[in-house]
């Protein structure tokens, strides 16, 4: 028994002294490192367009539109995790939108400003540079139904558009977040917080929704210590969480009341810009992503946008993970790329 108390003592201290020799040789948390020139800038928002070494073997620019909430950065973790990457190196051109850090200024910015004004600068410019008619559109989470929201406005503008685990149908209860929001008080939670949602708040709401998720996180980082490679993977992602932007006031009242709470984008009733919103009207090609283990945007808020919009060439795409496990995880890498750009690539 003594014996077998020693060596673990020795392998014990044999792992610290590797994880402080690990902890000694870090450098930067570099993540989003794909080289990109800003071609577009309007208040808070900046368009990228992600450099290539070779010209796009796809016709049409891709716009990538990603959600207000935390940033566009996750797509682009690391050189051998990264969406946006797999994207390019597949021949597609590829901009994208990078919302910023909305400020006091900003907590009157609302649903109309992001649609009719923000998503479709950033459209017409693409369109105007490229000398194309329509552009395809990328779009991820809120960021999706953001989109949805535009196509469904400016069809003409659209050739397809790709929707990754996007909610667009609120009735569902399949998710704890969508259960606490049909009883909160958001005009209450704007003014109490001055017009501005801070993104720390959203993040701790987050975590509510899976508990024990913070106790596996401490034990990811416990066993990753001595391991420079799995320790950087772990510390790339809490930089992406901890660089969380504020939500601007009106955009993140309107956003859930009127579909969180009023599931008006399904029922036909949600007004942007002073202009109804029709899912028919939604007529370009459509690839639909859900993700089967999607905690914060579960399938039943996904699919059924297939049976609302107009097209008649529909997709639905399942895939087997996680919310943030669609982009990051291995499985991603070999799988959901090729297949979104080898969809784009039959309607190109």
């Amino acid at each position: 028994m003594d014996n077998k108390i020693l060596e673990e003592l020795n392998a014990m201290s044999s792992r610290m002294l590797k994880s402080y020799e690990t902890l000694k040789e870090l450098g930067e948390v570099d993540i989003a490192t794909t080289p990109k020139t800003p071609v577009y800038s309007e208040d808070k928002l900046t368009l990228y367009h992600y450099d290539r070494d070779k010209d796009a073997t796809y016709k049409t620019p891709v716009l990538v539109i990603y959600a207000l909430v935390n940033t566009y950065k996750m797509l682009d973790l690391q050189p051998d995790r990264s969406y946006i990457k797999n994207l390019i190196g597949a021949g597609l051109d590829v901009y994208l939108i990078d919302w910023g850090f909305p400020g006091k200024s900003d907590r009157y910015l609302s649903m109309d400003d992001y649609v009719n004004g923000y998503i479709n600068n950033c459209v017409d410019f693409i369109r105007k540079k490229n000398r194309v008619e329509k552009i395809n559109i990328l779009s991820i989470c809120q960021g999706g139904t953001l989109s949805v929201i535009y196509a469904s406005l400016f069809p003409n503008k659209v050739k397809n558009l790709v929707t990754h685990v996007t909610p667009v149908d609120f009735s569902t209860n399949d998710g704890l977040l969508f259960r606490w929001s049909k009883d909160m008080d958001f005009d209450l939670l704007v003014e109490a917080n001055h017009g501005l949602i801070p993104g720390g708040f959203l993040n701790q709401g987050f975590d509510m929704l899976k508990p024990m998720m913070k106790v596996q996180k401490q034990q990811a980082l416990t066993n990753s210590l001595d391991d420079k490679d799995k320790l950087m993977n772990f510390l790339r992602m809490e930089k992406w969480i901890s660089e969380s932007p504020d939500q601007a006031g009106e955009c993140f009242r309107q956003f859930m009341k009127d579909l969180y709470q009023g599931n008006k984008l399904i029922k036909g009733e949600l007004e942007v810009g002073g202009k109804r919103v029709n899912l028919k009207n939604l007529t370009m090609p459509l690839l639909n992503i859900y993700a089967t283990e999607d905690h914060l945007v579960p399938p039943a808020a996904t699919i059924p946008l297939n049976d609302h919009v107009g097209s008649k060439d529909k997709e639905l795409y399942s895939f087997k993970g996680g919310h943030i496990g669609v982009f990051v995880g291995g499985k991603s890498q070999k799988e959901l790329a090729p297949a979104v750009t080898g969809w784009l690539k039959k309607r190109d």
